[in-house]
């Protein structure tokens, strides 16, 4: 072909097409990465005290027990070794083909590539090979205490996962094919993608979860026909429109944690909790958090208990004339619900008539994963941080619980957006998740504190509102319900605080999956099944278990026979009245300030 007819190709225009589009996408990315602030280095990562820590105790054993570092060396580097040498006689025998892998399957290397192609699978077979030496190096670690040891194996895990070679271009088969074969646009869409994120965060790289354009909640999200009928500095109180000609007398209140919003229980109306509810029966009202700004730094667990709890259930009794109702405390406002029926119990007042539960931690001596975030080195950083804000952004909060889970919710979207190209899915609770809020300083410091650190509601007891308040306060009728599999508030630590609660009526229930698809986990799915007993709930989380009946399908119809039977009679339903103010889902939960 002639260089003039080359130039003139439609292949050419392509390319010199993508190249003027790379060309200015990189100076957006240069101005979006100007925009950043500067960043808390004691919020990035630990403290540098747990690296010497790790590298003296490993000299330590080098020098006691130098037989058991040898091994350990001479192992991996006898399989590093074999794996080479095995590699190699394939290709001196003239095939272009990988030795036989004996590494374990592994979601991130499902592309045929990896046990088949020579140069991809030596990467993989090696990565996997080095992954599993640090992780032996590490478990055999003896000198090291058990708090710091735990601490080590999370990092030196996050680690490991970051070094996986899918995610890095050269070494991701999947992304380089996907290149070759659209003749580099989706590299070129890859970079548009990251040049959006990092605009949209000032600066920061936080990875898209889900389309936002996708979804508007009120729209076609958070949907649940119902009014707000009640607003303060602190919350939007929500009534649900009946869908049912009688109701059950005593109202339900739902308190959902103020980390996130409330309309994970109303996403889509087929795998709604609140429009489950409503259609069963039953007169709901769910708070609305407002998102604070710099103005609520004054706002501590005190404020969220009496301008929250306190006067939310006023106004339900209120509105539906009645002495009591039934609530419900999800995750962190579980928490602060153990807190103020333990104070109302202190103030006699009979205002409770049972309480649910969902995920809720109350004693911290056993934090589970999360508690690699709450020593010293965080939350002095947090503490730092929230008092010079006034609040901690929601941007801590969400890139905190991502790491719980970094392949899920930040390599693997990462790969697809960045390296393949591929618009974020249209998937409402990804949208959900990337819709956070900020938290008051006096109230995150209050809770790292007292409840997480020191254990106070559980251990000598938590000063509030003039009262010490103990988790044996908690007397009312209840029902825990937490999940196998949370990454977030342990089920066994779930379940030995439910334990020296003061109730004498106490049920708990174990749901499969984890922290949000195993409490929204609709009946019409029958997905993850559940786990109860008759026995007490005390004692040995594991004991129990042991001796629990597993029931396929959702645990919503058997805590909702549970909820019945303290629910009274059956009454004309509650119309909304002249207590509407505004539809569902009010403008509290629209509010997206993270400065």
């Amino acid at each position: 072909m002639a260089t003039s007819e080359y130039e003139n190709s439609e292949g050419l225009e392509a390319l010199n097409a993508n190249l003027a589009r790379i060309e200015t996408l990189t100076q957006r990315l240069i101005a979006g990465f100007a925009q950043q602030s500067p960043q808390r280095p004691d919020l990035q990562a630990p403290d540098p005290s747990l690296y010497m820590k790790a590298a003296s105790a490993y000299w330590t054993e080098m020098v006691q027990n130098p037989s058991k570092i040898l091994e350990q060396q001479v192992g991996y580097w006898g399989k590093t070794l074999k794996h080479f040498v095995e590699a190699q006689e394939a290709l001196r025998a003239g095939q272009l083909s990988a030795p036989e892998d004996h590494t374990p399957d592994d979601k991130r290397f499902t592309n045929p590539l990896w046990k088949t192609h020579p140069y991809f699978n030596y990467i993989k077979q090696q990565y996997m090979l080095s992954s599993a030496a640090i992780q032996s190096a590490i478990d055999e670690l003896d000198t090291i205490e058990p708090r710091e040891k735990r601490r080590l194996e999370y990092f030196g895990k996050q680690i490991i996962d970051m070094m996986a070679p899918t995610n890095f271009l050269g070494t991701n088969p999947d992304a380089l094919m996907k290149a070759v074969e659209t003749e580099g646009e989706s590299l070129v869409k890859g970079l548009e993608n990251l040049v959006r994120d990092i605009e949209a965060n000032k600066g920061d790289l936080l990875v898209t979860l889900a389309d936002r354009d996708a979804f508007k909640v009120g729209g076609n999200i958070g949907t649940t026909e119902g009014s707000v009928v009640y607003r303060n500095r602190m919350f939007e109180l929500i009534q649900y429109k009946p869908t049912t000609e009688k109701v059950h007398e005593t109202p339900l209140l739902i308190f959902p944690p103020w980390i996130n919003k409330f309309y994970i229980m109303d996403l889509k109306p087929q795998n709604s909790l609140i429009k489950w509810i409503v259609d069963q029966g039953y007169t709901l009202f769910v708070v609305s958090w407002v998102n604070p700004d710099a103005s609520f730094g004054d706002v501590g667990l005190d404020t969220y208990v009496e301008q929250g709890y306190l006067e939310a259930i006023a106004k339900v009794k209120e509105l539906c004339s009645v002495k009591a109702i039934n609530v419900i405390g999800y995750c962190i406002a579980g928490t602060t619900l153990s807190l103020t029926l333990a104070l109302m119990d202190k103030r006699k007042d009979k205002s409770i008539k049972s309480a649910t539960f969902f995920t809720t931690l109350t004693d911290f001596s056993d934090q589970g994963e999360v508690g690699v975030f709450l020593e010293d080195d965080f939350v002095d950083g947090i503490e730092a941080e929230a008092k010079l804000s006034g609040y901690l952004r929601s941007y801590y909060m969400t890139k905190t619980f991502s790491y719980l889970r970094s392949n899920d919710l930040i390599y693997a979207p990462a790969i697809r957006s960045y390296m393949m190209g591929e618009a974020p899915p249209a998937f409402d609770l990804l949208f959900w998740n990337g819709d956070g809020t900020n938290l008051p300083g006096r109230m995150t410091v209050e809770y790292l504190r007292a409840l997480c650190q020191r254990n106070e509601l559980c251990d000598g007891g938590f000063e509030l509102l003039g009262e010490k308040l103990h988790i044996s306060g908690v007397k009312v009728p209840l029902c825990a319900i937490a999940c196998e599999t949370d990454h977030i508030a342990a089920w066994r630590s779930s379940f030995r605080g439910v334990g020296q609660m003061g109730s004498t009526n106490k049920t708990f229930i174990l749901s499969e999956s984890g922290h949000i698809a195993g409490i929204i986990n609709p009946p019409n799915k029958k997905k993850y099944g559940h786990y109860t007993s008759d026995a007490p709930v005390d004692g040995d989380a594991e004991a129990w278990r042991a001796q629990s009946e597993y029931y396929q399908g959702s645990w919503w119809p058997r805590w909702e026979e549970w909820l019945r039977s303290r629910s009274g009679k059956l009454i004309s339903a509650r119309s909304l009245g002249d207590s509407a103010m505004e539809p569902a889902p009010g403008t509290y939960v629209l509010s997206n300030i993270d400065a």
